[in-house]
């Protein structure tokens, strides 16, 4: 599929006076070529282990970030339990591995983060504004080859596919992700397809009770997850429509009720979250979208080429 991989090429081109820096290894994951199951839940992991199993490990999940990296002997010591037990632990919850379990706390630590955190933890040691610049157009970098290097295309072609089949396309965010659904939502519209979306409490709630088998819902959401957003999908899911999720990780509450993820890294060295990535990956579905059927896009086009030559929206100098 050359339009999405020469889409994504550009996204990097038009930063490459950015790129002094050799990239870094992105930490612990990499979204999976394939669709992964969705990992259980945290109070089901939980519920897998006795009670006074569960007061042990508590801490690790409720302060997941300072754990990540401490072996099993120092994590058995901060829980004020031995090493045997801890592991015992770590496989009630059916992780596979002590390193599996680590990564699990590693996305948590992503999922749960605030602006304070990523303030505080980003760009450490760079106190000019010219360094944290740089540092914060390094990290836009490394999201995007992230998702260059991790994209599935085939995955993004079926999702296109999805989007021409569908009954009614429904686009599910709220607070700063509205505006990566009002952009898709925009894009969508012009290419003549049911796409509508809901940005607030109300419209989530409306709009999924009417969705259906042959329906498409996309929520978009980041770390832990907006509460109408992740209920309007669950929903969604109840009601049997086809539900894709757009998030950062593993762990997110989308995943439960998803039938596929993608996943695209918004880390930033400042607070807040960078949605270099997340745009960039909703300029792959657009591109994907347009050349699905492109001579239909193109008869289309031709259409709206006119207003856009003289409609009455846009400015013309006298």
């Amino acid at each position: 599929m050359k339009t999405v991989n020469n889409l994504l090429d550009q996204d990097i081109d038009n930063r490459s006076a950015f790129q002094h820096a050799v990239m870094r290894e992105m930490p612990l994951r990499r979204q999976a070529r394939s669709r992964p199951a969705a990992p259980l839940s945290l109070p089901a992991r939980l519920e897998l282990l006795s009670a006074r199993r569960q007061e042990i490990i508590r801490p690790a999940f409720e302060r997941p970030r300072g754990l990540v990296l401490l072996s099993v002997r120092a994590l058995a010591k901060r829980l004020k339990t031995d090493p045997a037990t801890t592991i015992r632990i770590v496989r009630g919850m059916r992780f596979r591995s002590y390193r599996e379990f680590q990564h699990y706390l590693h996305e948590l630590s992503i999922a749960h983060a605030t602006s304070l955190d990523t303030m505080q933890t980003g760009g450490t040691g760079k106190h000019t504004i010219p360094a944290q610049a740089r540092a914060s157009l390094d990290q836009d970098v490394r999201n995007l080859e992230a998702l260059v290097q991790n994209l599935d295309a085939r995955r993004v072609t079926a999702l296109a596919r999805r989007i021409y089949s569908a009954k009614k396309i429904i686009l599910l965010g709220g607070d700063l992700a509205a505006n990566l659904v009002k952009f898709l939502e925009h894009h969508l519209i012009m290419l003549g397809l049911p796409v509508s979306s809901a940005t607030s409490p109300a419209e989530v709630v409306h709009k999924v009770r009417m969705a259906g088998k042959r329906d498409l819902v996309i929520a978009v959401s980041y770390g832990r997850g907006l509460r109408q957003t992740v209920e309007g999908l669950r929903l969604a899911q109840a009601n049997g429509a086809y539900c894709v999720g757009v998030t950062n990780t593993l762990v997110s509450p989308l995943g439960q009720f998803a039938n596929e993820c993608f996943l695209n890294s918004v880390d930033t060295p400042s607070f807040g979250a960078s949605y270099v990535a997340p745009m960039a990956f909703l300029n792959v579905v657009v591109a994907a979208c347009a050349n699905y059927r492109r001579s239909r896009t193109l008869a289309l086009l031709k259409q709206v080429e006119d207003e856009q030559k003289h409609g009455f929206r846009w400015y013309e100098s006298s």
